[in-house]
């Protein structure tokens, strides 16, 4: 399996410093502060990114589970809330909402809740994200 990199650049302080980020692959690269991170300024943040990394994976993670349980999905469509808090005087990831809507024809709600649970416990990013009290809010469509 490949490794994979990503990169950061910060120039000053925290509050005033500016900086960017970018994915080896080229596919991304964009702008953050301390404004797009702890305010509504724009830009990325570090915690959009995780989240992105968080449904992407999870998305791909229980489209193929529903296709080994016999179900293979038309759509999967997963939205990752990441909640950045203080705590103990520095800043924490404490948790992740997972939310996602699938279009499985030929699923029972049951079987489908409990294929979404092992996904979100199994793809690799949850693994990853141990520390962190990771929620899923699954709908079935059809």
């Amino acid at each position: 399996m490949p490794n994979r990199k990503a990169h950061a650049v910060w120039e000053g302080n925290l509050a005033k410093g500016k900086g960017t980020m970018d994915f080896g692959s080229g596919a991304f690269k964009g702008s953050y502060s301390f404004a797009s991170r702890f305010e509504e300024g724009t830009g990325t943040n570090p915690e959009e990114l995780i989240g992105a990394a968080h449904a992407g994976c999870f998305s791909m993670a229980f489209a193929h589970a529903l296709d080994q349980a016999g179900h293979p999905p038309t759509k999967v469509d997963t939205t990752a809330t990441v909640s950045l808090d203080k705590v103990d005087g520095g800043f924490k990831i404490t948790s992740i909402h997972l939310k996602t809507d699938a279009t499985v024809p030929g699923i029972d709600e049951m079987k489908f809740k409990e294929v979404a649970e092992g996904a979100k416990q199994n793809c690799p990013v949850s693994r990853a994200l141990t520390g962190v009290t990771i929620s899923l809010e699954a709908n079935l469509n059809g």
